[in-house]
């Protein structure tokens, strides 16, 4: 296993040997520890049912949890419910289903701080700089909106709670590889304002070229860590995970020469 010669700083988010599962006696996540510093951009990537997307939706009290726990910042969060974790600073993205489609950017981004509407100025004011074209289309559907640009308000949302650690689940499933580029540069926008990200993506080189840190997931386990070049040079990862997963980012490429829906 790689470990990242980076100066040690302050873990905002911790899951220490984590199982959990969807099914009685089936378990997804078996053993998987991640920790988040302060100020991190986290990557996880791994095989399809790897357990990546189970592990944010365990963190985010989705799953049931069996063993192992979840702490924010020392405190232990194991299986708290969703909107408590909201309030003690954790922001979810997920993959699919991530806007309200009736109701305007700012009406979702309203459902975004709805336990704390006096706010929405301040937090307004927080994500327009990130995200200036928000401020132009607020009165837009968000149903109206290309894929990308659903992306956009999904994690601003997220953001109107100010977070001090953001789950991305696959932020650039769907997206034609130049909408896929725009994200990953939104997303390295939010870590550089002070939010520690953690990130499950399907473009593996993608997601290592920005990333501070990555993790690779193999059945449920952290099998291999590092910093996202030492995962990129390491001859083992890429022969065994980066090779299936650069041929399904290099078909997603192939299909960019027809015509794009998002």
């Amino acid at each position: 296993m790689t470990e990242s010669t980076a100066a040690p700083t302050k873990v905002v988010l911790r899951t220490d040997e984590l199982v959990a599962g969807y099914l009685p006696g089936v378990n997804i996540l078996n053993g998987a520890s991640i920790d988040v510093h302060e100020g991190e951009l986290i990557g996880i990537i791994g095989p399809n049912g790897a357990g990546k997307s189970t592990l944010l939706k365990a963190i985010f009290g989705q799953v049931g949890i069996r063993g192992g726990g979840v702490y924010l910042q020392g405190e232990e969060i194991t299986s708290l419910k969703a909107d408590k974790l909201v309030t003690k600073g954790v922001g979810m993205v997920p993959q699919n289903n991530n806007v309200f489609p009736t109701l305007t950017i700012q009406e979702n981004l309203e459902m975004g701080l709805f336990q704390r509407p006096k706010a929405f100025e301040e937090r307004f004011d927080f994500v327009v700089q990130l995200f200036p074209e928000l401020a132009k289309r607020r009165a837009q559907r968000a149903g109206s909106l290309s894929g990308g640009e659903r992306q956009m308000v999904a994690m601003s949302r997220a953001l109107m709670m100010d977070p001090s650690v953001l789950l991305l689940d696959e932020p650039s499933a769907g997206l034609s590889p130049v909408r896929q580029d725009e994200t990953f540069l939104r997303i390295a926008q939010i870590n550089r304002a002070g939010v520690s990200v953690l990130m499950v993506e399907q473009n593996a080189r993608r997601c290592l070229q920005i990333c501070d840190r990555g993790y690779v997931l193999d059945q449920g386990r952290d099998a291999y860590t590092g910093t996202g070049r030492e995962l990129l040079d390491d001859p083992k990862v890429t022969e065994l995970y980066l090779g299936t997963l650069a041929k399904d980012v290099d078909a997603e490429r192939a299909a960019a020469k027809r015509p794009e829906l998002d």
